[in-house]
């Protein structure tokens, strides 16, 4: 459901049917909205607000679910550029996955986490010299070549340090994934992949290159796919390619599959990694290929929660937060929904536009939305808050980054202090000739 059904009078999801759906979260009359066993009120008497928290738990069992359903099928490679803390890496890694990373400094924060190099692919369309060489000097498992321009960089750099560098070329299928328009990755207009028609040429040139060892193929169509149709057409075109290069002669090892299975924000179930694991069977299973996949929202987002105070409430209207667009930026970016809880229950209801302080129109976290009447001082959670949420933080309007938690059971830890308003500057400089 979008703001606009809302607009249109179609009723966004109650906090409870919202609560329904999120087993580790809850609601009662005595100790609020709890994340597992820590009542999150707890949290915001020491921490103030906004504050991200993490569900342990709650990661755990979804990377589990995904494991199982990807077994004897797929490797499974978190995708770092969802949430980048070093503690839910670690977490990751515990749970048997490898990393899906996109720039040196997503590789650096896996390794330091204690994922293997050669458990970490490299993807990314621009990705440079330097971390070329890094990759290499690693020892990753593959790096994703998402051009021939890379390709040859890559040949270039590899052959310099006297290393061979296992590369997959990312297809773009031209398969459009039916999301929205800025996280679509795999149509011909998308600045990623290599054109399908292109890959046996590009191919057969990168296994006569030197420094260079063509594992395999690579795609990604989107993100936040709820179906498997999108799926099923690019895993068709991918599963052809294979067949077309091996009856060249060629060798294909390795089909990376991608990621972006999609999660309900909304009372919505997410999409299914078994709906997704049968896809990948029907296109390769009978090809002999060394699968894997690189989920990232999934994983990690219905885990977090962004709590906020209420600043005011402006003509009984708008509910003013003191979480901002510069916190969580998806709906200012992408018009994104988020389920708000308060952490008190209420009998009353009422309708509010719930904004940020920042001063744009486009700081709004929902429009026309039915929720527990709210006062000055009350606290609320914004759901589904980490994915894409601390990771895209800035500091606009000189606001400093939010402080981050972790539940897990009846524990919970800070991850990262709330930045202070000297640190936003700590690193500035005043030239001399200013005065």
């Amino acid at each position: 459901m979008s703001e606009l059904a809302s607009l249109l009078g179609e009723e966004d999801p109650s906090p409870a049917a919202l609560l329904a759906t999120r087993p580790h979260l809850s609601l009662n009359p005595i100790d609020g909205l709890t994340m597992e066993e820590v009542p999150l009120a707890a949290i915001i008497a020491e921490l103030g607000t906004p504050t991200w928290v993490y569900s342990a738990g709650a990661m755990r069992a979804r990377l589990a679910r995904l494991q199982n359903a990807m077994t004897g099928l797929a490797e499974v490679h978190y995708a770092v550029k969802a949430n980048d803390h070093l503690a839910v890496l670690r977490l990751m890694a515990a749970g048997g996955a490898g990393a899906d990373v996109v720039s040196g400094g997503e590789l650096l924060r896996a390794r330091k986490a204690g994922i293997a190099a050669d458990k970490i692919v490299f993807s990314g369309v621009g990705k440079t010299a330097g971390e070329i060489r890094l990759a290499l000097a690693e020892g990753i498992e593959q790096i994703n070549v998402e051009s021939a321009e890379e390709l040859e960089t890559v040949s270039a750099l590899a052959s310099a340090m006297g290393r061979t560098a296992r590369v997959a070329l990312r297809v773009n299928p031209d398969v459009d994934a039916h999301t929205h328009a800025k996280i679509t990755t795999g149509t011909a207009k998308d600045k990623f992949g290599i054109p399908y028609t292109d890959i046996p040429a590009v191919y057969r040139h990168a296994a006569a290159l030197p420094g260079v060892e063509p594992a395999g193929l690579a795609l990604h169509i989107g993100s936040q796919i709820m179906s498997t149709g999108p799926y099923r057409a690019a895993f068709a075109r991918a599963a052809d390619l294979v067949r077309a290069l091996r009856a060249e002669g060629l060798e294909v090892q390795k089909m990376d599959c991608g990621g972006g299975l999609g999660v309900g924000y909304h009372d919505t179930a997410d999409a299914s990694p078994d709906a997704l694991a049968g896809a990948m069977r029907a296109a390769f299973g009978n090809l002999a290929l060394e699968l894997m996949l690189e989920p990232g929202r999934w994983l990690v987002a219905p885990a977090g929660v962004l709590l906020s105070e209420v600043v005011l409430v402006k003509a009984g209207r708008f509910v003013v937060l003191d979480a901002a667009m510069n916190d969580l930026m998806r709906p200012a970016l992408y018009d994104s929904w988020h389920g708000i809880v308060p952490l008190r229950p209420a009998a009353e209801s009422a309708v509010y536009d719930v904004v940020g302080p920042v001063c744009e129109t486009s700081d709004t976290f929902a429009r026309a939305r039915r929720l527990p009447r709210l006062a000055a001082g009350e606290h609320v959670a914004l759901l589904e808050a980490g994915a894409y949420g601390a990771v895209m933080s800035s500091t606009y309007n000189a606001r400093p980054r939010a402080a981050i938690a972790l539940v897990d059971g009846a524990r919970w830890a800070l991850l990262r202090a709330r930045q202070t308003p000297e640190e936003l500057w700590a690193g500035e400089r005043i030239p001399d000739f200013l005065g």
